[in-house]
C-alpha cells in the first residue's frame, strides 16, 4: 500500500520532520524564504496534506491545484492566508496552532511595551552611531507604567495572558473585544487582574498603552486608522503583535510624525517584509521582525502541533486544533 504524500513549504525542526517522514512521503521545500508560487502550485498536486506558514497563500487556485488534499495544517494561530470557507467546501480540514505560542507572544508584547516606553532601542541606536554624550538628568526621559491603564483590543488567549502580566508593572487593564473574554478557559500560570470592558473609542481615549490582539478580518483591517489614532492621548503608545493590516501604517507614520501619540512598537506589517518607508526614519517607533513567537521551544511546539494534526486527519481521526467556525 502506497504512503500518503505531504508537502511541507518550509524547513521545520528535524524532530518534527522525522515524525512526518516516519508515516508519509514528505516533499520538503528547502529553499530560502517562502516557496515560489509556481512551485507551490505544482508541488501541491497529488498531496494529501499541506503543512504551510502564514507566508503561503492558500486561495481557490491553490485548493483547486491540490485536489487530493484532505488537510491544510497552518503553522500559525492566524489563518488569514487561507480561504477557509472554500477549502471546507472541497472537504479539506483546516487547522492552526493556538495555545502553544500564547505565553511567548505575551512575553514579547511586554518586551515591546518596555522598549518603546523606556526608549531602549532608541538608546541602542544612539550609542551605535557614536553620538552619546554621557549621563544627564534630563536625557532620553521615558514614561513609567505604574498607575496607568493598559488597553487591550481583543481579549482572546493572548490578550488574557498580556493582561495577566499587567499587575507586575502596576497597570490597570481595560479591554474591548467582539468575543467576551473566556476567563474560565484561561490556561496561563498567572492570575487574571480585574478588567474593565470599554468601547473602542473609550479605550483609545483613556489608555496609556494600547495593545492589539485581534485576528485579521474585514472588520479589523485598518481598525487603527487616522480617526482611531487621533482619539488616543498624546502621551499614549500603540503596540501591535497581531496582524500588520490591523494598523494603517501610513496613518500611523502621520500620527507619530505629528506627535499625536508618543510612540509605537510593531512586530507585524501590512506588506511584510516591507515596512512603510515613512516609519523607518522615525525614532519614536520600535520595529521588530515578526518575532512574537520566536523562541526555540515555541516554534518547535507549533510545528509539532501542525504535524500532529496531519497525522490525526490522515489516520481518519478528528483534528486536534481545527480552525473554528466563523462567529
Amino acid at each position: 500500500m502506497s504512503r500518503s504524500s505531504v508537502l511541507v513549504t518550509r524547513r521545520i525542526p528535524s524532530s518534527v520532520l522525522a515524525r512526518l517522514q516516519a508515516a508519509f512521503d514528505v516533499d520538503l521545500y528547502v529553499g530560502e524564504g517562502a516557496m515560489p508560487r509556481e512551485a507551490l502550485l505544482a508541488r501541491v498536486r497529488g498531496k494529501r496534506a499541506l503543512v504551510c506558514l502564514l507566508t503561503d497563500r492558500v486561495d481557490r487556485e491553490l485548493v483547486d491545484a491540490g485536489a487530493a488534499l484532505r488537510i491544510v495544517s497552518n503553522i500559525a494561530v492566524g489563518y488569514d492566508n487561507i480561504d477557509v470557507g472554500y477549502a471546507r467546501s472541497r472537504g479539506i480540514v483546516v487547522t492552526n496552532t493556538p495555545d502553544v505560542l500564547t505565553e511567548a507572544v505575551a512575553d514579547f508584547t511586554w518586551g515591546l511595551i518596555l522598549d518603546i516606553t523606556r526608549r531602549i532601542a532608541e538608546g541602542d541606536r544612539l550609542i551605535r552611531r557614536g553620538v552619546w554624550k554621557g549621563w544627564a538628568l534630563d536625557f532620553m526621559l521615558g514614561s513609567e507604567l505604574r498607575g496607568k491603564q493598559l488597553g487591550i483590543v481583543g481579549m482572546g488567549r493572548i490578550g488574557l495572558s498580556v493582561a495577566a502580566r499587567a499587575p507586575a508593572f502596576g497597570m490597570q487593564v481595560a479591554y474591548t473585544s467582539l468575543v467576551p473574554p473566556d476567563a474560565a478557559g484561561y490556561a496561563g500560570g498567572l492570575p487574571l487582574p480585574p478588567m474593565t470592558a470599554m468601547s473602542l473609542d473609550q479605550l483609545l481615549a483613556t489608555s496609556h498603552v494600547v495593545s492589539l490582539h485581534v485576528p485579521l478580518a474585514p472588520d479589523t483591517r485598518h481598525l487603527i486608522d487616522r480617526r482611531a489614532l487621533a482619539r488616543m492621548k498624546r502621551s499614549a503608545y500603540l503596540v501591535n503583535t497581531s496582524r500588520g493590516p490591523v494598523v494603517d501604517e501610513e496613518a500611523l507614520a502621520w500620527a507619530l510624525g505629528e506627535k499625536l501619540i508618543s510612540g509605537a512598537a510593531l512586530d507585524v506589517y501590512e506588506r511584510e517584509p516591507l515596512v512603510h518607508p515613512d516609519l523607518l526614519g522615525l525614532e519614536n517607533v520600535v520595529l521588530a521582525a515578526h518575532l512574537g513567537s520566536a523562541t526555540t521551544e515555541t516554534r518547535t511546539a507549533m510545528a509539532d502541533l501542525a504535524a500532529s494534526n496531519v497525522l490525526a486527519v490522515l489516520a481518519g481521526q478528528p483534528p486536534l486544533t481545527p480552525v473554528p467556525q466563523p462567529v
